[in-house]
């Protein structure tokens, strides 16, 4: 054998060797692909709106307060009478899971000349779903010195999201 003949083989013995390496050196691992599925949340209304009943509007201003069982407390300087309950909502979805609740922070109430604003306080900020699942949110109304007399309504959202 002459040396480039030598040289070729030997070559070739290290292209080979070294392509085997790699082959020697390989490895493989799996792993699982998993889904968790969830029911779509739904949310509506139970009927029950937001109500602050009646008010005399006095020469101050003033706020009604209707807490998340419906019970409303007054300011001094004005009357409330009348029934008054919290907004009821019902939540469906998937059992044993945890959704958020939110909601507007405002509700503005139009009249036939003005407008009236309250804060909204949901019953709860989340619920674990167990197949009886319900919230309320009530509220606090400010009502302004001589608030112009008439029917006041605004609407509102709640949102329920999966956590």
């Amino acid at each position: 054998m002459n040396k480039f003949m030598k040289a070729a083989m030997a070559s070739s013995v290290l292209a080979a060797s070294v392509m085997g390496a790699h082959a020697a050196n390989a490895a493989t691992a799996s792993a699982d692909a998993k889904a968790n599925i969830l029911q779509q949340v739904t949310v509506t209304s139970d009927g029950s709106d937001l109500d602050f009943g009646t008010i005399v509007s006095g020469a101050s201003a003033g706020t009604v307060a209707v807490n998340a069982a419906g019970a409303a407390s007054c300011s001094a300087s004005i009357v409330c009478s009348g029934s008054t309950t919290a907004a009821g909502f019902n939540v469906s979805g998937t059992s044993g899971a945890t959704v958020d609740v939110s909601t507007d922070a405002t509700v503005t109430l139009t009249g036939p000349t003005d407008t009236m604003s309250a804060s909204l306080t949901p019953s709860a900020t989340s619920i674990v779903l167990d197949g009886t699942d319900a919230f309320t949110v009530g509220g606090t109304l400010s009502v302004a010195a001589n608030q112009a007399d008439g029917a006041y309504v605004g609407s509102f959202d709640v949102t329920v999201s999966y956590q």
